[in-house]
């Protein structure tokens, strides 16, 4: 059997779709991300990314916290790609002097495993942060991140 011209083989090329949805918390939790911030810090995170090899496919948040939903390549994996954006991101902010004081993120953060079927959903979640961070804190939606992963098990 021959292989066609463009078409991959399990052996040859693998396919993985590894997809994270993260978030995590500006130190102690504090609203120093403006809108104006936010909309020269998404775009600057995707580009640097993609510039790194990493592949953050959607950005957002609110003034408090941010969502990324990455797309791990086989030779990566979660801890580093989220350390690299995280310190990069905060570099970028200080040495740019976006902000009146030394910005920082909080030490944790959440990941949950997207399939690949769900990708435009967290895609749509992520992108409509401002309007859900209206009504709820990121408390509130930690929680039912929780209560999420609590039915499932």
């Amino acid at each position: 059997m021959h292989e066609q011209e463009g078409q991959s083989t399990p052996d040859r090329h693998p396919t993985v779709y590894l997809f994270v949805h993260v978030l995590w918390a500006v130190n102690r939790r504090e609203a120093l991300l403006s809108k104006p911030l936010r909309r020269v810090l998404f775009p600057h995170m995707q580009k640097d990314g993609e510039a790194r090899g990493l592949k953050i496919i959607a950005v957002g948040g609110a003034e408090d916290h941010i969502h990324c939903l990455v797309q791990l390549m086989p030779s990566q994996n979660l801890v580093q790609v989220v350390r690299s954006i995280r310190t990069e991101s905060s570099r970028w902010l200080n040495e740019n002097k976006l902000l009146a004081g030394v910005f920082e993120w909080e030490e944790g953060y959440a990941a949950y495993s997207v399939s690949p079927s769900g990708v435009k959903q967290v895609i749509e979640y992520i992108g409509k942060q401002e309007e859900y961070h209206r009504s709820k804190n990121l408390g509130d939606e930690l929680e039912i991140f929780e209560r999420l992963k609590d039915s499932l098990v």
